[in-house]
């Protein structure tokens, strides 16, 4: 039976890659399981480099992202169905990985927590919630749109919105000349085109948008200091296996003994960064946690400050001397 809703609303057709049917799969339903599944992982396959195609214009979004999120903005994704779930995932998975604060980067799911476990009948073709969800977006900010097909009107909407408000635009497809392109100042559509199954966004398309989202938020999280070398120096811990894991991240970063690392720990009131500092530099932890602060949260640039001084000290010593 179709609703008021569904009779009131005008048709579309979509026209994308993602909507295409594969003309390699046609008899996927005869194959037997091994063949199947070797089908599937082929295209899969085709993902990663279609990725790579992309990573220069992605290269720019995190360039510029970073340099608002210095100046106190924030990332916001807007996605609906699959796109909006792996937004949902992506920016839930920085808190625990990177402790990254509350509103740095939010996920507006078309539907809200309800369409995260059942469709949501119509809150995709709203542009209007789309706008809306952008409506407290200002110039310092990013807006991220997330739509396999390049025309999810929610995700128009809002970029549409973010963009009027002057807001950083980027959009994230699989269709590489989506019909809401223009509304991105940066264009990421890997080409993974016809899925195995026609129109399952959840296959190809959707593993590029999470590659895309994983090495997006990764890398602005590592530009913003984060990290120090491959160790994941703000993790929270929240649980018995990461308390464990930031004794080890100590050790393996510093060379100390576990004895000595969870000395440190325990100076630093918990805190990896100041006591890793601390370890590294031979410094009380007030000092390490205030050369940190001092460059904005980066060990990195603390290091090196802390070293910078030492010699300076050094050397005006030995002129004395």
């Amino acid at each position: 039976m179709i609703n008021d809703a569904e009779a009131g609303a005008p048709e579309v057709s979509v026209t994308a890659p993602t909507e295409e049917r594969h003309p390699g799969t046609h008899a996927i339903d005869a194959m037997s399981t091994l063949e199947l599944l070797r089908t599937i992982n082929a295209e899969d396959a085709r993902v990663a480099p279609a990725v790579a195609d992309v990573l220069p214009e992605l290269a720019r979004a995190v360039d510029g992202t970073v340099a608002r999120l210095r100046s106190g903005g924030s990332v916001h994704y807007f996605g609906a169905g699959t796109s909006g779930r792996l937004a949902v995932l992506d920016a839930a998975e920085l808190l625990p990985t990177f402790n990254a604060p509350e509103g740095l980067f939010v996920a507006h799911h078309a539907g809200g927590q309800e369409a995260l476990l059942r469709a949501v009948e119509n809150v995709e073709d709203d542009a209007a919630l789309g706008a809306r969800e952008a409506s407290a977006l200002t110039p310092g900010d990013v807006a991220v749109g997330l739509t396999a097909s390049g025309r999810t009107p929610f995700v128009g909407g809002a970029l549409e919105a973010a963009r009027a408000r002057g807001a950083l635009t980027v959009l994230v497809t699989a269709h590489p000349h989506a019909e809401l392109g223009g509304l991105a100042d940066h264009l990421l559509a890997p080409d993974t085109g016809p899925e195995v199954i026609t129109g399952s966004t959840r296959l190809k398309a959707g593993t590029a948008q999470k590659l895309v989202l994983n090495s997006f938020s990764t890398a602005v999280m590592v530009r913003l200091g984060r990290t120090w070398s491959n160790l994941m120096v703000d993790v929270v811990a929240t649980n018995a296996k990461l308390r464990g894991r930031v004794v080890r991240i100590l050790c393996e970063a510093s060379g100390a003994d576990e004895a000595s690392a969870r000395s440190a720990l325990v100076a630093a009131e918990g805190e990896l960064k100041p006591a890793l500092v601390s370890l590294l530099a031979g410094i009380p932890v007030d000092g390490a946690r205030e050369a940190i602060e001092t460059h904005h949260g980066s060990v990195a640039a603390a290091l090196r400050a802390v070293q910078h001084t030492a010699q300076a000290h050094e050397q005006e010593t030995g002129q004395w001397q």
